[in-house]
C-alpha cells in the first residue's frame, strides 16, 4: 500500500468525491483506510458506563482504497507516488516519491 497513516487524501469517486481528508488509519488486509470528515455513519448507541445517555453517534467508516489517491499541495490536486531507493551511510532506503513533481512525500 502506498498509501499511509498521516497522509493527506483526495477522494475520488462516491458521495465524498472532490473532498480531502487526512489518514487515520489503514487496514491493509482489506485495503482500506479511514479518513477523517469523509464517509460518516450513524450508529445506534446503546447506554453504557462510558456515556450513561447512549443515543446516535456519527463516526467515520472505512473506504477502499482504489476510491483515494494522494494529494499533493504543490500540484493543488491527486498524484501518484512512485518508490525510489537511496543509499545513506553505507545503508540503502527506501522513500515514497510523488511521480508527477519528483519529491520526496
Amino acid at each position: 500500500m502506498r498509501i499511509r497513516k498521516g497522509d493527506t487524501v483526495y477522494i475520488r469517486s462516491g458521495q465524498y468525491k472532490g473532498k480531502t481528508g487526512r489518514v487515520l488509519y489503514v487496514f491493509p488486509k482489506k485495503n482500506q483506510v479511514l479518513v477523517e470528515g469523509v464517509n460518516m455513519r450513524k450508529r445506534h448507541q446503546r447506554p453504557t458506563q462510558k456515556s450513561p445517555k447512549g443515543g446516535i453517534i456519527t463516526k467515520e467508516a472505512p473506504i477502499h482504497i482504489s476510491n483515494v489517491a494522494l494529494y499533493s499541495n504543490a500540484l493543488g490536486g491527486p498524484t501518484k507516488v512512485t518508490s525510489r531507493t537511496i543509499e545513506e551511510a553505507g545503508a540503502k532506503r527506501r522513500i515514497r516519491v510523488d511521480a508527477r513533481t519528483g519529491e520526496e512525500v
